[in-house]
């Protein structure tokens, strides 16, 4: 089976603030803000969800054709991708856009201010889902707004089952767009925040969301996650990850854990600890592609983590 996976392709600038947010700004003043930090460390990152979740389920062994819209500067991040054996054509270019860019500023406190240029994302409903490449299970996943409605509606008219991915993208849409996707997906994946949302914007509880789709997954961080099927809830454990060092792109590790287990048509119980597993391993390297995973590694790390072979 061939996964379709639908959503940005970014570059993460990272910088370190070596003080306290807190410090320097002056409450009384906050209506007139004028600050400078000096960031003396910082990184550029391949980011974005399709490139993120490509990453993970292609290392393990998955079949993953990111697509998604990106800019004039791509050319380093196509090389990298090539360079891994990710299948690239549905990777559109953008004559005269820059590729997606979050600017990260995170100080000593981990306190966060991110400002995020959509560039070339902002055209993804100008590459539609393929009808004719053997795709065989998609995820629309954070992307321009009518490119996650369009392709939404693409991989049901197209047949294709998909995983409904909201993620940050979940504001954008109203609670009608939000149970329309809900209406065409299969599947559901969420944090435990945007379920909240989720439930808000629809009116939807999420074993009534449960209902309309096959699963409801709701990830829940160092709590691990729960699966809402078959008019019940299964809760997955976390794993302990070996060191704590960056929780960016832990969410679409999972997702790639997912993927995999429902392309090889996994049960639930397998599904959702192999991609807990993933978020783990994530989690323990800075950046959010800078990990070594392998089938034979992560095979080896969950049969240590569950006593049990994960058997796909």
């Amino acid at each position: 089976m061939t996964a379709l996976i639908c959503g940005s392709l970014a570059f993460d600038n990272i910088m370190v603030f070596p003080g306290r947010f807190r410090e320097h700004i002056l409450p009384d003043r906050i209506h007139m803000l004028n600050v400078a930090f000096m960031v003396p460390e910082m990184r550029r990152e391949f980011g974005g969800c399709a490139g993120n979740i490509a990453y993970n389920l292609h290392a393990i062994g998955g079949a993953a054709l990111p697509m998604g819209t990106v800019g004039d500067d791509f050319a380093p991040y196509r090389e990298r991708l090539r360079s891994l054996g990710v299948d690239d054509r549905f990777i559109r270019p953008v004559e005269g856009r820059f590729t997606a860019q979050a600017y990260i500023t995170t100080d000593l406190d981990d306190n966060q201010i991110t400002a995020f240029h959509p560039g070339a994302m902002e055209c993804a409903h100008d590459n539609p889902v393929p009808t004719d490449a053997g795709v065989s299970i998609g995820i629309v996943a954070p992307d321009g707004r009518d490119g996650m409605l369009q392709h939404a509606e693409q991989f049901a008219a197209a047949d294709i089952p998909f995983v409904f991915d909201p993620g940050q993208g979940l504001p954008m849409f109203d609670g009608d767009e939000l149970r329309r996707f809900i209406e065409l997906a299969s599947w559901v994946t969420v944090n435990d925040y945007e379920a909240g949302l989720l439930q808000q914007k629809t009116g939807l509880a999420p074993a009534e969301i449960a209902e309309r789709v096959h699963a409801l997954v709701v990830t829940r961080g160092s709590e691990g996650s729960n699966i809402w099927v078959d008019d019940r809830r299964l809760d997955i454990p976390p794993v302990t990850a070996a060191t704590v060092t960056d929780p960016t792109g832990c969410g679409d590790a999972y997702r790639a854990g997912l993927l995999y287990g429902l392309m090889h048509e996994a049960d639930w119980q397998t599904t959702g600890r192999l991609a807990s597993l993933l978020g783990a391993l994530k989690i323990a390297s800075p950046g959010t592609q800078n990990h070594v995973l392998s089938h034979e590694l992560v095979a080896g790390a969950f049969r240590t983590a569950f006593d049990r072979e994960l058997g796909i």
